[in-house]
């Protein structure tokens, strides 16, 4: 009897594993879908990966060569380019819900800045973010759901060794990049305290995180130490940009008045004949 038990449970344990190997070796192609699908919306932009191996044994994803364009209007074509994101899913939970991502790392990101007026495309994106969040929770949004949201828990995700790429239009010398090193990020339990969060509430967060560590102090200063080679600094720059449009505004009204000038004059001129 306890052979046949034993027998029993083996081919039950047999069974399991071949359940979870084919849903590890589908798993790439579904990650793939899931982000040139669903990210686009997310942050209308463009945004695709080129593939996602998986290796059986640690569950580890491997997304390769992540790109996210940047919003229209903006000159850069690419917000964030990334060789490699490793992603640590726990098998157990890919037919439930939440789904559990024990881990992601976003090693080595080239990110790439560009502000265009009072907004930049960060911002932008995350404006964008914003109004996909909002989206999902309206009730027209709910109406048309099928089926319940799939929802995400990460445990832990780190973005390191990243570099920001800054454009900016120094007087005399033209446009110069500068490139100076992201400060790491470290986001623990998204979407635990609400039992899951949807992609677009997980995209929320992490840039959120993102764009206060570009826009945040250290590389600010990070910036203007490299800028001193040029002599200036960002202040310095603003200046000059705002004494630029000052000359272009006293051009315009000065054009302004000689146009009024012209104007008043032809009209004399004609109620005379």
């Amino acid at each position: 009897m306890k052979k046949w038990i034993f027998i029993g449970l083996g081919a039950i344990v047999v069974i399991i594993s071949v359940v979870v190997f084919v849903g590890l070796s589908n798993l790439g192609p579904i990650i793939k879908k899931a982000v040139n699908t669903y990210g686009p919306e997310i942050t209308k932009t463009e945004l695709h990966v080129a593939d996602v191996s998986v290796s059986i044994l640690s569950a580890e994803a491997k997304i390769n060569d992540f790109f996210l364009g940047n919003p229209k209007g903006f000159k850069t074509p690419s917000a964030v380019q990334v060789g490699a994101v490793f992603v640590n899913v726990n098998e157990k939970t890919l037919t439930g819900n939440p789904i559990i991502i024990d881990q992601i790392k976003v090693k080595s990101p080239e990110i790439s800045y560009e502000k265009k007026g009072k907004i930049d495309n960060f911002h932008s994106i995350l404006n964008n973010v914003n109004k996909a969040t909002l989206s999902e929770k309206s009730p027209a949004k709910s109406s048309q759901d099928k089926g319940p949201e799939k929802k995400l828990i990460i445990r832990d995700f780190t973005i390191t060794d990243g570099k920001v790429n800054v454009a900016l239009a120094i007087y005399g010398l033209g446009q110069k990049e500068i490139t100076v090193p992201l400060p790491d990020i470290h986001l623990k339990d998204i979407g635990k305290e609400s039992n899951g969060a949807s992609a677009a509430e997980v995209s929320k967060q992490i840039f959120a995180a993102l764009y206060g560590k570009i826009t945040s102090n250290a590389v600010t200063n990070a910036i203007n130490q490299e800028l001193k080679t040029y002599g200036a600094n960002l202040d310095s720059l603003s200046k000059t940009t705002m004494k630029q449009v000052e000359g272009v505004s006293e051009k315009a009204k000065d054009i302004g008045e000689k146009v009024k000038g012209c104007l008043l004059y032809t009209s004399d001129a004609a109620d005379d004949n």
